[in-house]
């Protein structure tokens, strides 16, 4: 049946109608704020169903006969609806689990392949660059064996062990967030930015490699650089990644505009750097209390290795597993996972007419 509104008489009308799913939604917003995995598919299906209905109602209302006092009801439980559903706050441990559990690994698996892309910007660079340094004959000529031999013998192992411990991981945390920022900030100049970046540090580990490979010494660079580069370089690369999709955003919005494409990956580059921020934090306290520590080079790339195994494999489980729950990684993505998938009818206002009720 179709509510026609011309009049006081036919409001009272319209509000006799439709009253009773207004309180049934008020009833289960309730719930969904309070304990939104406890109702079953049906009530979810439900909730959904009398939240778009509402919405035409208050549609229909504002354009045919508008009233003050029913349009301010309809629109603040209209407001509490989606507030329950998208905006349900939690408490301090809470939501860091959940930021640890879903939010951070939901956007480093949606970014993924853009992580692959800017993976081999920097190891295409630095292996051809490590080769060309290491096996030319015309480069090994022009670096002098004297600063070769130092840079080799002693420069590159001291400086793990230049400063103390805590004040040498300190200054590393500041210098790698520093760089994450360049590859991510610059990926919006069209991805040049960020892959000049890229490029650039995989050069410069490429000529440092390349020189201890002109001194027979390969196995010792990796001694060193591996213990902390497994998640530091990691973690470059994903930077970079961010800055990637960012770039491409502003290239190819697709079907959004592209303020609005920018503003969703902005949200989700947010959480890929607040997670980055632990994970060089861990790499440095590895580069300032093991690289340059006395245990065996066997050792200290055992712990580098497992802290990179350990950080792959929780993003592959706990990534997957939020995408497969349709968690998008965005910042505020605290919506419940309902398995229907039809929470999507929430993102608009319906603007048709009133159907049966």
């Amino acid at each position: 049946m179709r509510t026609t509104l011309s009049g006081i008489a036919n409001i009272d009308r319209f509000i006799r109608e439709h009253e009773q799913s207004w309180l049934r939604l008020d009833e289960l917003t309730t719930r969904v704020r309070r304990k939104p995995k406890g109702m079953n598919a049906a009530e979810r299906t439900e909730f959904l169903d009398l939240y778009q209905r509402t919405s035409a109602h208050l549609s229909q209302l504002r354009s045919q006969t508008p009233d003050r006092d029913l349009d301010a009801r309809l629109t603040r439980l209209l407001a509490d609806a989606s507030g329950a559903l998208y905006g349900q706050s939690e408490g301090g441990a809470r939501a860091i689990a959940t930021f640890v559990r879903e939010t951070f690994p939901a956007a480093l698996w949606h970014i993924r392949r853009y992580v692959g892309i800017a993976t081999l910007l920097f190891l295409v660079p630095a292996v051809i660059t490590a080769l060309w340094v290491g096996l030319s004959d015309d480069v090994r000529s022009s670096i002098p064996p004297a600063v070769a031999e130092t840079y080799v013998n002693e420069d590159f192992e001291d400086y793990y062990s230049s400063e103390a411990a805590a004040e040498f991981a300190t200054s590393v945390f500041i210098n790698n967030i520093w760089v994450s920022f360049l590859a991510y900030a610059a990926g919006i100049v069209f991805c040049i930015g960020t892959a000049f970046v890229l490029i650039s540090n995989g050069v410069l580990i490429g000529q440092a490699a390349g020189l201890f490979i002109d001194a027979g010494q390969l196995p010792r660079f990796f001694g060193l650089i591996l213990p902390h580069g497994f998640l530091e370089l990691t973690a470059i690369v994903i930077a970079g990644g961010a800055g990637l999709v960012l770039g491409w955003t502003v290239i190819a919005p697709g079907d959004r505009s592209r303020s609005d494409a920018l503003a969703e990956e902005g949200r989700r580059s947010v959480v890929v750097v607040l997670g980055l921020i632990v994970v060089f934090l861990a790499a440095a306290l590895i580069e300032g209390f093991v690289t340059g520590s006395p245990l065996s080079t066997f050792v200290r790339v055992g712990i580098g290795a497992s802290s990179w195994v350990a950080f792959l494999l929780y993003v592959a489980v706990y990534g997957r597993r939020a995408a497969a729950l349709g968690k998008t990684g965005q910042w505020g993505d605290s919506r419940p996972s309902w398995e229907d998938g039809r929470d999507e009818v929430l993102s608009s206002r319906a603007t048709v007419g009133i159907g049966q009720d």
